[in-house]
């Protein structure tokens, strides 16, 4: 099993990174920092919500098969009742890297859809936030990221 950061610099490598659960409000969901950041941070970050059209003035798309040209990489961030689907969608699309979001709560960890992600050949990173590594990290999330290492929030490996 890879290091956190050595897969966090591989998912972190890809361009075009999809982001579940993108809230139409922003700020009410940590969806859209992660949006955020990697826009501001020179990715092409395609939103994902089935209920809405734009986001935060951007094109947003119902589904990862939706999305023209595809993506490289996707960010969990919805409920993890919902993560199994898009685990599922993302395998048969070819994606090879996804990140289920978590920070101090349980975020969008699912054990089973990680497990089924594994099995079928994504590199699955079940937990933390992509805001704590490489390009995207700031301060805060820095020392978050050392401080949920600790409770098991964020994995040591993957």
């Amino acid at each position: 099993m890879p290091a956190i950061k050595e897969a966090a610099e591989a998912f972190l490598a890809h361009k075009r990174i999809a982001v579940t659960g993108v809230s139409r409000t922003p700020g009410s969901h940590g969806s859209n920092a992660v949006y955020q950041r990697l826009r501001d941070r020179g990715y092409e970050a395609i939103a994902i919500n089935p209920h809405a059209e734009s986001v935060e003035g951007d094109p947003c798309y119902p589904s990862l098969s939706a999305v023209p040209g595809g993506v490289e990489a996707v960010v969990i961030g919805t409920r993890p009742d919902r993560a199994l689907a898009t685990m599922k969608e993302a395998a048969a699309l070819g994606i090879g890297d996804v990140w289920m979001h978590r920070g101090p709560g349980g975020g969008s960890v699912d054990d089973a859809a990680a497990a089924w992600g594994r099995e079928h050949g994504i590199r699955v990173i079940d937990g933390g936030c992509p805001c704590m590594f490489g390009p995207t990290a700031d301060g805060g999330h820095k020392v978050m990221c050392a401080m949920l290492k600790l409770s098991g929030n964020v994995p040591r490996a993957v």
